[in-house]
């Protein structure tokens, strides 16, 4: 044992080595603490240059399309400018000092708001405080602007050494402007989040996904690592058409300044489809111009007036309880409904006597219609508004706009000893001509279609198809919400006396010589809450729900307008405007090829108005009309070329315009009114028009610094 194992020798050895482990141990610790304490301050500087950022990276917005395809809602990229005046060292200090006069000056060029004075002393500041990211300039530019900005001295740097970087966003544009604006939606430019109408109900879809990159910096460079690849939002195809939204909106615009309206609302639905295809929305501000404030087509929860008294006759007749040959007496046209006054409009010129039942909708008589409803459903007010609901007025249409709500249509109800607790003896008479009940233009509009349809209710619908990159994502199918909403023969019935209202009753107005129109006029005082109908000055909802061409139904269109004072006829106003829309419509439908417009015979050139090359080309060269080569542009692709024509011989020559800055008004003589408008207020210039033909004269010179607010009139002839 001795022999193998000498203690002597080995024990020493041993403590030899825990010593020195010992003191190992030790001067670790004392590194550590050292590095920890004493020279913190420089790891934390090696760190921050090998520092591993996770940067966001924002999608690409999907676009919001017209039903055929034209962009309504689209996202552009926009700037925020900023400077680092730690970037670059002693090499950009000494550089920005001997350029930043002609740095100011450059600026002052691109942004005349602000003076170079100015602009050097707010950079001055920055410099001062050796800020990182200091603001240029307090707003978004265009990528046209950042392009200009990135061209001055030490901007044109790389963002390592001379400091000037941005901040991108999606800018959402819409190239029609304000139209549809309730409907297609809005967006809080500042956070960057959908605020209303089609933006908000689809943002999921239209967003996309942030996606994520990592980046390292090594020796003052970034060395960018994507760890997640952003996905783009998609499309969103609409069943919004342009140009009935546009026809729509001009004319209830035009009656709403003729009566002094103060809310007006016009949609226009597809027979067929139920496809929406305009819907305009319009409230007079305290400016006393008409904009969409709220979208009150959907949302508007109001006595819809004698439109309603459509549904009670289609009710009464569905369940048998009269026929088109039944009579109500309405005496001279005033008359106590249990204990209250019920009057007919002409009841001070000795109202209409005994009226058939037809009759007693198309002079849309409130005693009439209340007489056959009371003395068939006073026992049993419920099977009334059973028939309601069964009729699909009451639906909930599901409509994808945030602040759509169903129609309101109060069910009696009974206690237990079996009397009504939610229910007066005036109650059914008054609900029957369209009061006690809450009912948005929407549904009084899915209701009428469903009587144009052949009795087969449709849900209104917003949004055609999901389409991202040319491919089909997602189809929303049309979709029926009641096969059939009464009997064919109650279909059949109700169809010709809504043609016969419009054709020799009080809807005359609505008609058009060149098809047939059936509808249903209303007036229906409105009221002021708490105060009732009889407050102050009388304010009224003015209606006409129909659709065209009533042999062969194609379009239903309802028109709703709020005024105060008298006069005010549901037939003479909305009506009024009903009728434009209908016959713009049917004239638009009337296609025909452009060829057909050529004469052989002719040979003096046609006079071209200024404006979009593309579309003047397009025709031109259908009509086998020369025109020059060299501007460039294709008519497919749908970006306006801004431009001038003139004849030159037997040519037509077109010119590309050199554009304005965005904050100079545009030079539109010569133009037609569409183009001229779309060029202006595209700029933030609110447009007068006086007359008809081209642009000859602009109030505003071309080349005028815009401000905010300001009107351009044009004068056409």
């Amino acid at each position: 044992m001795s022999s193998l194992f000498d203690r002597k020798k080995i024990i020493p050895r041993y403590k030899t080595i825990g010593f020195l482990m010992v003191l190992l141990g030790i001067c670790i610790i004392g590194k550590a603490t050292y590095t920890a304490t004493v020279k913190r301050d420089y790891w934390m500087k090696v760190a921050d240059r090998l520092k591993r950022d996770s940067v966001d990276v924002k999608p690409v917005r999907g676009n919001i399309l017209s039903s055929d395809g034209q962009l309504m809602a689209s996202s552009i990229p926009e700037f925020k400018l900023y400077m680092d005046f730690k970037a670059g060292g002693e090499v950009k200090d000494s550089l920005w000092n001997e350029k930043v006069d002609s740095i100011c000056e450059g600026l002052h060029e691109i942004f005349p708001e602000k003076s170079a004075a100015q602009f050097k002393h707010d950079l001055e500041i920055g410099h001062q405080k050796m800020s990182q990211n200091y603001p240029i300039w307090h707003k978004r530019v265009s990528y046209d602007v950042y392009s200009e900005v990135k061209k001055l001295p030490v901007f044109n740097l790389s963002p390592f050494k001379g400091g000037f970087h941005t901040e991108e966003f999606n800018s959402r544009q819409r190239p029609f402007g304000s139209l549809a604006y309730r409907t297609v939606g809005d967006m809080f430019g500042a956070k960057d989040t959908a605020r209303c109408g089609l933006e908000l109900s689809f943002d999921s879809i239209l967003r996309g996904h942030s996606g994520i990159v990592q980046r390292k910096k090594i020796m003052n460079k970034y060395l960018s690592i994507t760890e997640r690849a952003p996905i783009d939002g998609a499309d969103i195809v609409t069943t919004i058409d342009v140009n009935i939204q546009d026809l729509a909106e001009r004319s209830l615009i035009d009656e709403l300044k003729l009566i002094n309206g103060n809310v007006g609302v016009a949609i226009v639905m597809d027979v067929p489809t139920g496809d929406i295809k305009a819907i305009v929305n319009m409230t007079k501000c305290s400016d006393g111009v008409y904009r969409e404030v709220k979208n009150n087509a959907v949302s508007d929860l109001m006595e819809p007036g004698s439109v309603f008294k459509t549904a009670s006759i289609m009710v009464a007749l569905d369940d048998g309880v009269v026929d088109t040959n039944y009579h109500v007496e309405t005496f001279g046209g005033i008359m106590d409904m249990h204990g209250a006054k019920m009057r007919d409009h002409n009841w001070r010129r000795g109202g209409y006597g005994r009226l058939s039942l037809p009759q007693t909708l198309e002079y849309s008589s409130n005693i009439g219609v209340s007489r056959i409803i009371d003395e068939h459903y006073a026992q049993h007010p419920e099977k009334f508004v059973e028939g309601i609901h069964r009729i699909g007025l009451a639906s909930d249409l599901h409509i994808p706009l945030v602040g759509a709500s169903p129609a309101r249509i109060r069910m009696p109800k009974k206690n237990k000893r079996g009397q009504y607790t939610n229910w007066s003896k005036t109650a059914l008479a008054w609900m029957s001509i369209g009061y006690e009940t809450q009912v948005p233009p929407i549904s009084t509009l899915t209701f009428y279609n469903a009587i144009a349809n052949n009795g087969k209710m449709m849900k209104p619908r917003f949004v055609k198809q999901v389409v991202k990159d040319g491919v089909v994502l997602q189809e929303f199918p049309t979709e029926v919400i009641i096969p059939q909403i009464c009997k064919e023969k109650t279909l059949k019935e109700m169809q010709t006396i809504l043609h016969h209202v419009v054709s020799q009753g009080l809807g005359k107005k609505a008609g058009s010589k060149s098809f047939k129109v059936a509808g249903k006029t209303g007036t229906a005082q409105v009221s002021k809450g708490a105060g009732g109908y009889k407050s102050g000055q009388t304010n009224y909802l003015l209606s006409f729900a129909g659709y065209f061409p009533a042999d062969a139904p194609r379009y239903s269109c309802i028109v709703c307008i709020q005024k105060s004072g008298l006069p005010a006829s549901g037939g003479g106003m909305s009506g009024v405007v009903f009728h434009h829309i209908a016959e713009g419509i049917m004239a638009q439908d009337l296609k025909m090829d452009v060829k057909d417009a050529q004469d052989s015979s002719l040979v003096m050139l046609p006079k071209v108005k200024s404006g979009n090359l593309l579309a003047a080309d397009y025709v031109l060269s259908h009509l086998g009309i020369k025109t020059n080569d060299g501007w460039g542009g294709t008519y497919s692709n749908g970006n306006p070329v801004w431009g001038t024509a003139e004849n030159k011989k037997d040519v037509i020559r077109l010119a590309k315009a050199t554009p304005k800055e965005n904050h100079l008004v545009p030079d539109v003589t010569g133009m037609g009114a569409r183009d001229a408008v779309y060029l202006l207020e595209n700029r933030g210039v609110r447009v007068k028009i006086e007359g008809r033909g081209k642009v000859m004269a602009q109030s505003l010179p071309a080349g005028h610094k815009i401000n905010k607010g300001e009107i351009c009139s044009l004068k056409l002839e």
